[in-house]
């Protein structure tokens, strides 16, 4: 049960230093690793923060004057419709994301898992590519959602899933459209779409993601009855994806959950909350271990 008592992290400085301290103590003993991140583990590197229509206007100004909203953008039926448009939008977020570099507390995730026996593994809804970027092993990575980096065919041609390519797609961002040349399928030369999970979407080629799950699956099986830290960053409520999956998979025995997240880090009695930004909340309980 969820009450108020275990919102640690969210009342006074003792009770957050408490269970940063905590959190030290549990990681030391730790078999294993599970990373949950949601959106809010990019913010600390720049990354537009889509909460809220204002929230995504302030990143995209040029949607506020069509009254387009993060999940009208986020369907597959302007690759249809009009794919300078759909391709404006998701070109601009594979340029950015290629350009970021992850924050200090990616690789504070990586030192931490890289000190115990059974690693570490990512489950994440973010389609970024930021733990790629950060040097984790892509074998230990799930992003139920897709990613940028990879596309597939609109016709479905059979080419299945490839890489997006290397070319950066060039934007009007007075107007957020995409210029010619979009990118294209190299099997059929029609047009291309990001490997991504949209909303609405029927045409998702699931094949890479399910590749991944299975993978995670057989990390978990291997570690049965181990001490797994489930350590969840800016994963909130709205899509709850990867903050479902946490904290079911916390539920194992030997197992805890360390929740990070400033403004949704309510959980279930015996579990760690840290209301606290992901960036921060790792370099604090990293100089405590």
């Amino acid at each position: 049960m969820i009450t108020r008592d275990t919102l640690s992290g969210t009342g006074t400085g003792s009770g957050v230093e408490a269970s940063l301290a905590r959190a030290a103590e549990v990681l030391q003993g730790a078999d294993a690793l599970l990373i949950g991140a949601g959106a809010g583990m990019g913010v600390d590197s720049g990354l537009p923060d889509f909460r809220g229509d204002e929230g995504f206007w302030k990143a995209y100004p040029a949607f506020r004057h069509v009254g387009a909203s993060f999940v009208d953008m986020a369907n597959p039926r302007w690759f249809r419709e009009d794919p300078h448009f759909a391709w404006g939008f998701y070109g601009h977020r594979r340029n950015l994301y290629r350009e970021t570099k992850p924050h200090a507390g990616f690789e504070i995730l990586a030192r931490w898992g890289q000190g115990l026996p059974g690693g570490s593994f990512v489950f994440t809804s973010n389609v970024d590519g930021q733990f790629q970027r950060a040097g984790f092993d892509p074998e230990r990575i799930d992003e139920c959602h897709g990613a940028i980096d990879y596309s597939q065919c609109l016709e479905e041609c059979g080419a299945g899933i490839f890489p997006g390519g290397p070319q950066r797609v060039e934007i009007d961002e007075a107007t957020m459209r995409a210029s010619d040349p979009l990118p294209a399928c190299p099997s059929c030369g029609g047009l291309a779409r990001p490997n991504i999970l949209m909303f609405g979407d029927w045409g998702w080629d699931e094949g890479r993601q399910s590749q991944q799950g299975r993978r995670l699956r057989a990390w978990r099986r291997e570690l049965e009855g181990k001490r797994i830290v489930v350590v969840e960053l800016g994963a909130g409520g709205a899509i709850p994806t990867v903050r479902s999956f946490c904290q079911r998979s916390a539920q194992a025995p030997g197992c805890t959950l360390i929740r990070i997240n400033p403004r949704e880090a309510s959980v279930p009695s015996g579990q760690i909350g840290l209301a606290l930004g992901a960036k921060e909340a790792l370099e604090r309980i990293d100089a405590l271990r």
